[in-house]
């Protein structure tokens, strides 16, 4: 009897500890969510405020008289082309993003499938390029591409899969690894080449992490300044470069229009997340324990 009640009580402790570190944990996330989102919101607040009002009074709500309605938006569109640049960064990001998921899935696939000393040596070449800084390699990398004619929308998906190659071969070669071999020596039998084998057994099982490495890859293409700098400069401007372009000479900034672009820049990629959200711890987890 009093082993069961010291066992009862000890269980009662350790249920209070838990609730109260679920507490705590709740309380830092909230107040951590609550740090990230304010940047947001002070963006999307004053882009409708008058760009005069915008310096002087950063944090305070659109009033009647700081509101400035959709002019913001307006002046946005016209000085940076936006309509252009929306169409270039849409075909960048998803002919990138589609290059990288097909081609290191089945790259991925290939390493893990066929064990050799050079497949291993390519797996550790790929996740070695995860931890080469682009500072280091952007000036010889803007040199080759230009030489190569690569300085085009067309060009830079395949600079973009070189860079996302690294994490996303690493990705993918962590949830092969899960893959039953019996599955694809079944489709074997019944006639499939290894093109099919891969695109009707392989390929769907790794719809979690595609998608995962498709959301990754998307935020930070889309999202990226300095390589379509680099390489496309002013001729293909990307929404990243059109915005910058709202710097006038001087250090002169239209705040207003800027902050109504940047609301705009992150309408679509923040939908595409949202809608995709649910894959991403599935898809990492497989990937990084799985194997």
């Amino acid at each position: 009897m009093k082993a069961g009640k010291q066992a009862k009580k000890e269980s009662m402790v350790l249920r209070e500890v838990s609730t109260g570190t679920e507490k705590i944990m709740i309380l830092v996330l909230t107040i951590l969510a609550l740090i990230f989102i304010m940047p947001i919101a002070v963006v999307v607040m004053n882009s409708f405020k008058g760009k005069l009002y915008i310096s002087s009074a950063p944090f305070e709500l659109p009033t009647a008289e700081t509101f400035a309605g959709l002019e913001n938006y307006m002046n946005g569109i016209a000085k940076t082309g936006l309509p252009s640049a929306f169409g270039y960064s849409v075909f960048i990001t998803v002919c990138s993003v589609l290059v990288i998921v097909i081609f290191t899935s089945m790259t991925a696939w290939y390493i893990t499938r066929v064990k050799t000393w050079w497949t291993k040596m390519l797996y550790f070449m790929f996740a070695f390029a995860m931890i080469v800084p682009f500072q280091m390699v952007m000036f010889p990398m803007s040199k080759i591409v230009n030489m190569l004619g690569l300085d085009n929308p067309i060009g830079i998906i395949i600079v973009y899969l070189g860079f996302g190659a690294g994490l996303s071969v690493f990705m993918f070669c962590g949830f092969v690894k899960a893959v039953p071999m019996e599955m694809e020596e079944a489709a074997m039998i019944d006639g499939c080449n290894a093109i099919q084998i891969f695109f009707r057994i392989v390929f769907p099982i790794l719809k979690p992490t595609a998608i995962t490495v498709a959301i990754l890859n998307a935020m930070w293409i889309w999202n990226d300044y300095l390589l379509p700098y680099l390489l496309l400069g002013t001729d293909y401007m990307t929404i990243p470069i059109a915005i910058q372009y709202l710097q006038g000479g001087y250090g002169s900034i239209d705040m207003g229009a800027m902050m109504a672009m940047l609301v705009l820049a992150m309408i679509p990629i923040i939908i595409f997340y949202l809608t995709c959200q649910k894959y991403i711890i599935k898809g990492v987890a497989a990937g990084a324990v799985k194997g």
